[in-house]
C-alpha cells in the first residue's frame, strides 16, 4: 500500500490512534509492522551503494551513523506499516550495534564475518577446565564492549553538532540492556552440540557454566543501565533465549528457569515480562508463561499461533510470525495465503495479536512483497 508524503500526516494520526486503542485493548483491527534491521541495509545492494561490509560496520563508528540513519530514513519513507512515518521532529538517538554476537565477544569468542552473511563467534571453551579460569570482563572497560563505549562516545559528539536530512538526532544510548538469554549464549561459549551433551554427560559442569554467564548477563546489563541513567528493576522486562527450542521441557525447567527467574529477579518487579523467542518453542510456551509471568511473545515461524493463543489464552500478546523466506521470495499469492493462514488461525481472539513476519525481514525482500502482506493484514485484520 504505497501512500505519497501528503498523506503521511494522516496516516501517522491512524497509526497514533491505533497504538493508543490496542493499549487499551480495544483496537478496531490488529497492528501490522514489519522488522528491519541493520542486516537488510548492508545485505541489500541497492540500498548499500558503498558495499559496506558487516566487518567494517562493526569497526567505524561513523559507518553507524550513516548506515543506522539511512535505514531509519528509508523505511519511513518507503515501507507500509502501522509505524510512524515521514520525517520525524527528531530521529531516535542511535546506539552502538554489534549484532548477535555482543555477548559472546564481550566473554571472549572471537568474532568471524561469513561472506553474504551477519557475524557469528567461534566457541572458546571447547575444553571445559578452561572455565575455571574465566573471569567476567568489565562491561565498559573490556573487548567489545569498551569499542561500544567508544562508539557512543563519536555518536554523541557527532549529533551535537549534526543533523540528518535536516532533524536533530535523539541522545545517544549504549544497547545491551536485555540479553539473548543464558542458554543461547551458552551455546555460543561452549558449542551448542558440546552443551547439549554436557546436560547427560557433565551436569555440574552445565550448571556451572549457566550460573557464569547469568551473573555476567546481570553485571553487564545492570553497568549499561546505570551508563545510561535507566532505572531498574523494571515493572517488565524484555529477554530472548532462542535456543531453548533444543531443550525439553524437563531440561529447560532443570537447567535454564532458575537462571531466568534469576534474571527477573533483579530487573522485573513481577511483569507482566516479555521474550523473544525464535525457532519451534511451541512446548515451552506454557511454561514460560507461568513461571515466568510472560505475557508477551514474539515467535518464529516455525510456531501455529492459532495453538499459542489456545495455550496462553487471549490476555497474551503474540507477535508473528510470517516465514521471511515466503515474504522475500513470493510469489505475492503465497504471501497473500500464508498471511491469510495466520489471520484466520484463531490468533486475533483478545484482540492483543501484532502481525508481523517470524523474524526479522530478510535481506533484498521487494517493498512489493511486504505491501501484499501489509494490504492482507489490513483486509482481514479488522475485528
Amino acid at each position: 500500500m504505497r501512500i505519497g508524503q501528503s498523506d503521511f500526516t494522516r496516516h501517522n494520526q491512524m497509526v497514533a490512534k491505533l497504538w493508543r486503542d490496542f493499549d487499551a485493548g480495544k483496537p478496531e483491527r490488529l497492528p501490522a509492522i514489519f522488522n528491519i534491521g541493520t542486516r537488510f541495509y548492508l545485505l541489500t545492494p541497492a540500498l548499500n551503494p558503498q558495499g559496506y561490509s558487516f566487518k567494517q560496520y562493526f569497526e567505524g563508528p561513523a559507518i553507524q551513523w550513516e548506515v543506522q540513519l539511512s535505514l531509519r530514513k528509508w523505511i519511513r519513507d518507503n515501507v507500509p506499516q502501522d509505524q510512524e512515518r515521514g520525517l520525524p521532529e527528531e530521529w531516535p538517538g542511535l546506539a552502538p550495534d554489534f549484532q548477535n554476537v555482543y555477548e559472546a565477544a564481550w566473554l571472549g569468542c572471537k568474532i568471524e564475518y561469513p561472506e553474504g552473511e551477519v557475524p557469528a563467534t567461534r566457541p572458546r571453551l571447547k575444553n571445559k577446565s578452561e572455565l575455571a579460569s574465566m573471569n567476567l570482563p568489565h562491561p565498559l572497560k573490556d573487548g567489545l564492549q569498551a569499542r561500544a563505549v567508544e562508539f557512543f562516545q563519536y555518536l554523541e559528539e557527532r549529533r551535537a553538532r549534526e543533523d540528518f536530512a535536516g532533524r536533530p538526532v535523539g541522545r545517544s544510548l549504549l544497547s545491551a540492556v536485555g540479553t539473548d538469554g543464558p542458554f543461547t549464549v551458552a551455546c555460543n561459549l561452549r558449542g551448542a552440540t558440546d552443551l547439549c551433551l554436557d546436560l547427560y554427560e557433565d551436569p555440574k559442569f552445565a550448571r556451572e557454566l549457566l550460573a557464569f554467564i547469568t551473573e555476567a548477563i546481570i553485571l553487564r546489563v545492570k553497568t549499561i543501565m546505570e551508563f545510561n541513567k535507566t532505572e531498574y528493576p523494571q515493572q517488565g522486562w524484555w529477554f530472548a533465549d532462542d535456543c531453548i527450542e533444543l531443550l525439553s521441557e524437563k531440561q529447560y525447567r532443570e537447567f535454564i528457569l532458575p537462571c531466568h527467574q534469576r534474571l527477573l529477579s533483579v530487573f522485573s518487579k513481577g511483569g507482566p515480562n516479555s521474550i523473544h523467542i525464535c525457532g519451534s518453542v511451541q512446548h515451552l510456551l506454557a511454561a514460560l508463561q507461568k513461571e515466568l509471568n510472560i505475557q508477551d511473545f514474539e515467535l518464529g515461524f516455525p510456531v501455529d499461533l492459532g495453538i499459542a493463543r489456545k495455550m496462553l489464552g487471549p490476555a497474551a500478546i503474540l507477535r508473528g510470525n510470517l516465514h521471511p523466506q515466503i515474504l522475500r521470495d513470493g510469489p505475492i499469492s503465497l504471501i497473500k495465503e500464508k498471511t491469510a493462514e495466520i489471520l484466520c488461525s484463531g490468533v486475533k481472539a483478545g484482540r492483543r495479536y501484532i502481525f508481523c513476519e517470524g523474524n526479522n525481514v530478510a535481506p533484498n525482500t521487494p517493498l512489493e512483497h511486504l505491501a501484499a502482506a501489509y494490504e492482507t493484514a489490513l483486509a482481514l485484520g479488522r475485528y
